[in-house]
């Protein structure tokens, strides 16, 4: 069909033309559009067409460039893969992580497994008895806990006591009270397995009993001194213990610095106080984190007796019965697991007898010496450890609770008459006696269950 308008163009037939020579009309067109797309013909086996430009119909046949991969397969650690579409890979090992402090730890060749996180302060072990080769286990370092015989392990002055007037029970360990309330402060031992710490079965605990309430008590205390008020001062500090109650009452524990004799201020400073503690009829731990208060500008006594002092106050004007167990002071903002001060029992009991020491056994030797007269004799008593500062000597009454023991002649003895020359580390102790022999060698040992001989530098 011809245009007369335009004699040498031709054009597809519209809706309102008569189509009088369609085949020749499509030629045309055909030939016309072969032109204009230039570009899209030819290319060769493999090509695919890619845009040249933003112009409408500019295209081009290139070489492919998007790569030859034909499938995804996933490894070892990943899972997913595919072979057409589009195609999602996942990391193994992060889906198994699923709380915050995981691991991801190896168990064999290519093997993984997630090792949970451990409870605060806990540190992670080697174990090769584990799936993983890794286990999580408390922090028992020696050294951390400041508290002496915080597992009441060490009784030295006996094991029942019904004083409350800053009176010293467990080793390291003094109640105080007011008010007219009946009260008992017992060792009491564990039934196998029910200790709040696996290990301690069969071990003691501290038992705090107002038994009557009276009237006017405003506070029940056991507390615990530690020496030099420089421990963990300015630094992040907690205190945890264990309790359980008769009943559903609070407790708190509050501590103080003290400067010692002369020392500014010359009263007790607050260190911390944890303000209510529910206490159950069930053993549960208790902490309390704070920061130790700075010694900067303060000034210490010449007396060497600063301290630092934990109380754990009980509840007052009503009867209660308290088990406490397992007291740590230590550094950091978390409650690790309890630990002795110094790891062992033996090393529990030197600490506490650095402070305290008593012979109470019988047949426990003394002190050996010699017989200056035949009514007097002078034996020097060695302590076991060094103690803090020069000691206090003093020794139970009663018929004859010790002898001394001088060759053929046993005299008895009620006590001891005099201390002389008393040190930090033992004194010359004189008895007081007849029918000895002047000059003559003389041990003395005590021969009464109720007999002791013992020496103290408490703070």
């Amino acid at each position: 069909m011809s245009n007369p308008t335009t004699p040498f163009s031709w054009q597809m037939p519209t809706s309102t033309d008569l189509v009088t020579d369609l085949p020749a009309d499509f030629e045309v067109f055909g030939q016309a559009v072969a032109t204009s797309m230039a570009d899209l013909l030819g290319g060769t086996t493999g090509q695919i067409l890619s845009k040249t430009t933003n112009a409408d119909m500019d295209f081009t046949w290139i070489t492919n460039d998007v790569g030859d991969i034909t499938a995804v397969t996933a490894g070892t650690g990943i899972s997913g893969g595919g072979t057409s579409g589009a195609v999602t890979i996942t990391n193994s090992m992060a889906t198994e992580i699923t709380a915050k402090g995981d691991l991801i730890v190896g168990t064999g060749s290519a093997t993984f497994d997630n090792l949970a996180a451990g409870s605060n302060g806990s540190t992670l072990v080697a174990d090769s008895s584990a799936t993983t080769g890794l286990r999580w286990q408390g922090n028992y370092a020696a050294g951390k806990n400041q508290v002496i015989n915080g597992d009441f392990q060490v009784w030295q002055r006996g094991t029942s006591f019904t004083v409350a007037s800053d009176t010293y029970t467990a080793d390291r360990f003094l109640v105080a009270a007011n008010g007219g309330q009946t009260m008992a402060f017992t060792q009491q031992t564990f039934t196998p397995g029910t200790a709040p710490v696996a290990g301690y079965e069969g071990k003691y605990f501290y038992q705090y009993a107002v038994t009557a309430a009276g009237s006017g008590n405003s506070y029940n205390q056991l507390k615990t001194r530690l020496e030099g008020a420089r421990i963990l001062a300015g630094q992040t500090a907690t205190v945890s213990f264990w309790a359980k109650g008769s009943a559903s009452y609070n407790i708190t524990t509050v501590g103080y610095q003290n400067f010692g004799t002369g020392g500014s201020p010359s009263g007790s400073v607050l260190a911390w106080s944890s303000g209510n503690l529910a206490v159950t009829t069930s053993w549960q731990r208790f902490s309390y984190s704070f920061t130790m208060p700075s010694v900067s500008g303060k000034t210490f006594g010449t007396a060497g007796n600063d301290y630092i002092e934990l109380y754990i106050n009980m509840p007052t004007n009503q009867t209660s019965t308290t088990g406490i167990w397992g007291v740590q002071l230590e550094a950091g903002s978390v409650a690790t697991a309890f630990q002795t001060a110094t790891g062992t029992l033996q090393g529990e009991l030197a600490a506490c007898q650095r402070y305290f020491w008593r012979s109470s056994a019988s047949q426990d030797v003394l002190g050996s010496g010699v017989a200056a007269s035949t009514t007097l004799a002078y034996t020097f008593v060695q302590l076991p450890v060094q103690m803090r500062s020069t000691t206090t000597f003093a020794a139970s009454s009663g018929g004859s609770y010790f002898t001394l023991y001088a060759g053929t002649v046993n005299p008895g003895v009620n006590t001891i008459s005099t201390v002389y020359n008393a040190t930090s580390r033992g004194a010359l102790v004189s008895w007081a006696t007849t029918g000895l022999v002047t000059g003559s060698a003389v041990v003395a040992v005590a021969t009464n269950a109720s007999a002791y001989l013992e020496a103290s530098a408490e703070l």
